[in-house]
């Protein structure tokens, strides 16, 4: 069950919560691949610290309860790549947690500050899906589909495109942390050898635009 907040306020599974800190910088360190490539690593690394293409993903504490549902306060507009990374991996509703596919396609929503887009037109996105149950209220309480308006996009295909994350580089003096500019890296791009990823990214395809007044249950 999702967790609420004053019972009005949705908190999701993949939100990040007070408590939660990221592991230090000096956990990190330089190796090399199989193919003898160098790249980013942890001094201790399990491998879980990796995904299932071979990226580095950041270590941040989690805070579970009883439950084993994330306790806390919410830090709202901050996700967890923990929890993200699963849900998005296998597919699951960033509230409640349970199987998000449906006979119908994969249901997920966007920000409509572009527009609505074309059925022909690949689109990337870092946010999981949503089970029916949710759609709606995260439609209406969810800051980033509030601000603009929503669409819902039902996907019949949605593959694995990258993640986005922080660059990092070797230097004489050590490794140095990039810029980042939240543009998602492919699978593959040998960038992503000094890549610490915080969000997994598919892309929608074969998707059609649809009605959640007519396609979800009343909340």
């Amino acid at each position: 069950m999702p967790t609420m907040k004053n019972n009005s306020r949705l908190v999701p599974y993949i939100t990040a919560r007070e408590g939660e800190e990221a592991d230090s910088f000096l956990a990190l360190r330089a190796s090399f691949d199989s193919e003898g490539h160098s790249r980013l690593a942890y001094w201790d690394e399990t491998r879980q610290d990796r995904d299932v293409r071979g990226t580095l993903w950041a270590r941040v504490s989690q805070s579970i309860g009883a439950d084993r549902l994330p306790t806390g306060e919410p830090k709202w507009h901050l996700v967890h790549p923990a929890r993200q990374r699963e849900t998005m991996l296998l597919l699951k509703c960033q509230v409640c947690v349970t199987n998000a596919r449906t006979p119908d396609g994969i249901l997920f929503l966007e920000s409509k500050k572009d527009g609505i887009p074309a059925a022909s037109t690949p689109i990337r996105t870092a946010q999981p899906p949503l089970c029916r149950r949710h759609a709606r209220i995260a439609a209406k309480r969810f800051p980033y589909l509030a601000e603009h308006g929503h669409v819902a996009l039902l996907a019949q295909s949605a593959p694995l495109y990258g993640v986005i994350g922080t660059p990092h580089m070797y230097s004489p003096s050590g490794i140095r942390v990039l810029a980042g500019d939240n543009v998602p890296v492919p699978y593959g791009h040998p960038d992503l050898r000094w890549f610490l990823a915080s969000q997994l990214v598919r892309t929608l395809r074969a998707f059609r635009v649809v009605y959640l007044n007519d396609f979800v249950p009343a909340a």
